[in-house]
């Protein structure tokens, strides 16, 4: 068991997953203080590692009325082992307190300060903007506080530490900045204001020492930044452990649908009909990353630096690099990447049916408005703007009958849709999506108010949309979630936010869908969790959990489970887009076209300067409708009170025509 420097041999672990111990091969090196565990004695030999603890700092915990169990508490995690008797217990005991005594006294050598690397210089820096949030909330409800106090010289107080906390709060927010910049700029640990060689390090190169009677495979003995665990209840997920479990997951323990290491990122079918065409500058996948700040720290710094906590960022123009290759109208048009989800609302006979129904698309409508790993913002769009598309659904009859809707070119077994940016301050985007013979719309608009936080963006999507099922006199309201562009200084990522509701007031049914942000310690990205309900009841007759851009599982109060949505599985159906040549000069993809192609060939300058051009166009026609007095002409959509709706709507035409019996 015992070698020069290693130990090896099984033990079993606990493991959230299962709710139970599990047989691993475990590897203890003490030259680089990390013990690895394998699935088999063969991974190892193969270096196909599923988990590791950093032994740095470790605390061992023992049991004394149990001979055989230990644990170790690092990086806020506690894991759980157990040895087949208290002789083996007592062997990696040993071997782990000298491996955590070693590296401890590593850093007590010489009086040296303990060197910080990069990993654990950003886990403190992400840290800090976990404390800058919530010190962002108490500064709200302090501001409540205030505005309900009727004593003046109390108000003066508060207002006293108010202040005194945003000014904290703004040096908090630009030292984050300036540390991140200058970590970037380094490219490796700091210590005392110079650069120093780290001690653990993911650039290291450990090799395992071999034993007295064979030498070991060169193992991956890289020190992770953190102690973690591939069959956790958290970011990572062990394969293993999911093909041995029930196929039907309990609530609450819905395995992550991340791939493994050793599998492959399987992309969604794209189906697209026959009469399609390829259009190089969006049918081609953005799969570029956005680099280092290396190249572009010092305009974002610059640009942070403009920015307060919580200022509104509607009016600050972002850099050219971090914009995506289409027009946010055109996203949106990505909520009917699964028009078959939506079409087949209106075919089922029940009202709970159609509700049930209406939350499976809906689940499915966000993931596929993300076509870049990496958090890009797309364009946003000019007053006057427009974007129209179609789908030709598989195995429909495909009538060359033109409906008279939004799309004119589309045939009434088509879903047609289009979008208008009806107004710029605020930035108000309306669409409006039909399919004539199924007799079924939806009439939506969205008003996306950007944030600074920090270390984060956050877009707040108000408003609604109406969804109408003409044949049952139905109308389903949505409302929409929250965005969050997180770690915009480095690589940034998507998440979602927020509680949303889906209700009919005819039928009374209606579901609650909360999409979860990822706390900053444990927890998972991307967790969405849904309830339905019948009419004046309490009790959901379905729960569902899971990933919005993954697998999402349905529990039923009949006591039914099924895969709910499954967007890895799922093709999305390619929308009909005219060509540009043919498209008039406000369509999306045309008014955009130089900037589009220039971002695709990487030609920054060029896409800049074409952006800005556009953006003055539009400053320049706002300015002369406000000296004549005008307002600005919308050419879909009217404003009806506080939403907007388009003008010509099916139900309207339904029921204004001759042969309607509505």
């Amino acid at each position: 068991m015992a070698g020069s420097g290693v130990i090896e041999g099984p033990l079993s672990k606990w493991t959230n997953v299962m709710k139970g111990w599990q047989y691993r091969w475990f590897v203890l090196d003490e030259a680089s203080g990390l013990l690895s565990y394998y699935t088999s004695k063969e991974k190892m030999m193969r270096g196909s590692r599923r988990g590791c603890v950093r032994l740095k700092s470790a605390i061992i915990g023992i049991d004394d009325e149990d001979d055989s169990t230990f644990t170790l508490s690092v990086d806020q995690k506690t894991f759980h082992f157990q040895a087949r008797d208290g002789d083996e217990r007592e062997k990696w005991i040993q071997g782990l307190e000298n491996s955590i005594l070693r590296h401890s006294a590593d850093h007590q050598v010489k009086g040296l300060v303990p060197v910080a690397t990069e990993a654990e210089f950003e886990y403190k820096l992400a840290e800090t903007d976990a404390y800058l949030q919530l010190m962002i909330e108490q500064v709200k409800s302090l501001e409540t506080r205030i505005d309900a106090c009727e004593d003046e010289s109390t108000r003066e107080r508060y207002n006293v530490i108010k202040v005194t906390a945003e000014n904290m709060i703004e040096a908090i927010k630009h030292a984050i900045v300036m540390l991140q910049i200058s970590k970037e700029s380094l490219k490796g640990p700091v210590m005392n204001g110079s650069m120093h060689e780290s001690i653990l390090t993911n650039d290291a190169d450990y090799d395992y020492f071999g034993t007295e009677d064979e030498a070991l495979p060169q193992t991956d003995t890289v020190v992770p930044e953190r102690s973690y665990s591939s069959s956790e209840d958290e970011d990572f997920y062990d394969a293993e452990d999911f093909k041995s479990a029930s196929s039907t997951p309990q609530k609450g323990s819905t395995p992550d649908s991340s791939p493994s290491t050793e599998e492959a990122i399987v992309q969604p079918q794209v189906i697209a009909s026959d009469d399609d065409y390829y259009d190089e500058l969006y049918d081609e996948l953005d799969k570029e990353n956005l680099g280092s700040l290396e190249s572009h720290g010092s305009v974002i710094a610059h640009l942070l630096s403009q920015v307060r906590i919580g200022m509104d960022l509607t009016k600050v123009v972002l850099p050219t690099f971090i914009l995506e290759r289409r027009s946010l109208l055109e996203m949106y048009a990505d909520f009917f990447a699964h028009p078959d989800l939506f079409l087949k609302i209106p075919e089922l006979p029940t009202p709970r049916e159609r509700m049930i129904q209406l939350v499976r698309w809906y689940l499915s409508a966000f993931h596929a408005g993300r076509n870049s790993e990496i958090a890009k913002k797309p364009y946003n769009p000019i007053v006057g703007e427009t974007f129209s598309c179609f789908w030709k659904m598989p195995g429909a009859e495909n009538n060359n009958e033109k409906t008279d809707g939004p799309v004119p070119w589309a045939s009434k077994d088509n879903l047609s849709f289009i979008a208008e940016q009806v107004s710029h301050h605020p930035p108000i985007s309306a669409f409006y999506a039909e399919h004539f013979n199924k007799k079924v719309s939806l009439d939506g608009y969205i008003w996306t108010k950007s944030k600074f936080l920090g270390l984060s963006i956050g877009v707040h999507m108000i408003g609604q949309g109406v969804i109408s099922v003409i044949d049952h006199d139905e109308e389903y309201t949505i409302t929409f979630p929250n965005g969050y562009g997180r770690s915009i200084l480095t690589v940034p990522w998507i998440e979602l936010g927020g509680k949303c509701t889906l209700s009919c007031a005819k039928t009374g049914y209606n579901a609650t869908v909360e999409f979860h942000t990822k706390p900053f310690y444990g927890g998972k990205k991307h967790k969405v969790t849904a309830e339905i309900f019948e009419p004046n009841e309490k009790k959901p007759i379905v729960s569902i959990d899971g990933e919005w851009n993954g697998i999402m599982y349905a529990k039923y109060s009949t006591g039914m489970n099924e895969v709910f949505v499954d967007t890895k599985k799922m093709p999305i159906m390619k929308k009909l887009v005219k060509p540009t040549d043919q498209q008039t000069e406000f369509e999306s993809r045309r008014l955009w076209k130089e900037v589009t192609y220039n971002l695709k060939n990487k030609f920054i300058e060029e896409a800049t300067n074409h952006k800005q051009r556009l953006e003055q166009r539009q400053r320049n026609e706002a300015k002369e409708r406000k000296e004549k007095g005008l307002k600005v002409e919308t050419k879909c959509f009217h404003e009806e009170g506080e939403h907007w709706v388009y003008d010509r709507p099916l139900l309207k035409r339904v029921r204004n025509s001759p042969s309607s019996t509505l």
